[in-house]
């Protein structure tokens, strides 16, 4: 399958669409898991989401989001990049958020995105561009598909690569 661009104003009202649109795309793939297809749902929900934000915080009423999704030939593995224009940051001074279970998380009302993504997707790349920041997601149908082998690997969740 090739690729499939989407364009979204920069406004919360479009992220459902971008959300939708994504899992459709995966959707094709008769073998994915609904598993894989949600979490693919829920990081690029985070990622528009704080594309979205960064607009908003740079007063960029007119800004855009761009949203490139790709599925491999063989199906094996759902590729997805958005990209903003609304200044960028430097991904490495993202403050690291306690684990769940520990009283300091209580302080962090925002900045969940960027680990939820990490924790989701199989393979996260958020890098600083023209201006603004690349988000590439990918998300693996099976085991297998990450270069694993054995009976029951489409029945299990991919070995994500160490972060």
């Amino acid at each position: 399958m090739g690729d499939v661009e989407l364009e979204i104003p920069a406004r919360s009202a479009y992220v459902s669409l971008a959300r939708q649109v994504v899992a459709a795309i995966a959707a094709v793939e008769p073998r994915f898991r609904t598993e894989r297809i949600d979490d693919l749902r829920v990081a690029v929900s985070e990622a528009v989401t704080n594309a979205v934000q960064a607009h908003a915080d740079a007063a960029d009423d007119g800004g855009r989001v761009r949203i490139r999704c790709h599925l491999d030939v063989e199906g094996d593995r759902v590729t997805v990049e958005i990209r903003d224009r609304a200044g960028g940051f430097d991904p490495d001074n993202v403050p690291v958020v306690p684990e769940p279970d520990h009283p300091d998380r209580l302080g962090f009302e925002h900045g969940l995105g960027i680990p939820i993504m990490r924790e989701l997707a199989d393979e996260t790349e958020i890098v600083p561009v023209g201006g603004g920041t690349a988000v590439r997601l990918v998300v693996y149908r099976s085991e297998a598909a990450a270069g694993s082998s054995g009976a029951d690997a489409d029945d299990a969740r991919p070995q994500r690569p160490p972060r």
